[in-house]
């Protein structure tokens, strides 16, 4: 639900707001969201008893350093309307416009043996050339038996177990005598 309304807004930022603007209101706010992490902030930001104009003054402190008018009444809007809540949320969809705009993805390659930075490398540019974008991959090892690539803003998971190609080889053979 708070992704369909931080749409939304993004959708009137965008109107608005030029590619540069927008990127710096993100930055902004994954920063901004950062702190919806902190146990205590949420406890201040969610309390009944902390005014609106309290609520309103702690999140443009955070954002006073940033100069920036049009994020300084976005979150002035947001306070009034009771959707603090959704900034974490309005981070998220701003990176992931911004990542479909520019066709920059990020991914990951799970892995129970280690992979070379090259192998790395030439993967992103493999998959970045079949989607017509730049996709940077890292590793995380895993206990997976074989490489699984993971680009989520794509919608891509790609992978390969060594038992299943294991069995497709023996499957072949048997076939064949």
């Amino acid at each position: 639900m708070e992704e369909l309304i931080a749409k939304r807004y993004l959708k009137a930022i965008k109107q608005r707001s030029s590619a540069q603007e927008i990127e710096d209101m993100a930055l902004i706010f994954s920063v901004l969201a950062k702190a919806f992490d902190d146990k205590k902030f949420n406890q201040v930001i969610n309390n009944p008893d902390v005014s609106k104009n309290q609520k309103s003054e702690i999140l443009l402190a955070a954002v006073k350093s940033a100069d920036f008018k049009d994020v300084e009444n976005l979150i002035k809007l947001l306070v009034q309307n009771n959707r603090i809540s959704i900034i974490p949320a309005l981070a998220e969809v701003m990176r992931k416009d911004i990542a479909r705009t520019k066709k920059v993805y990020s991914g990951i390659v799970y892995s129970d043996s280690a992979i070379d930075a090259n192998v790395m490398e030439d993967l992103g540019n493999g998959l970045g050339g079949r989607f017509n974008s730049k996709i940077s991959l890292e590793y995380i090892k895993d206990d997976f038996n074989g490489i699984k690539v993971d680009v989520e803003d794509l919608g891509v998971e790609i992978s390969f177990s060594k038992a299943r190609i294991n069995n497709q080889i023996i499957e072949h053979i048997v076939k064949a005598i």
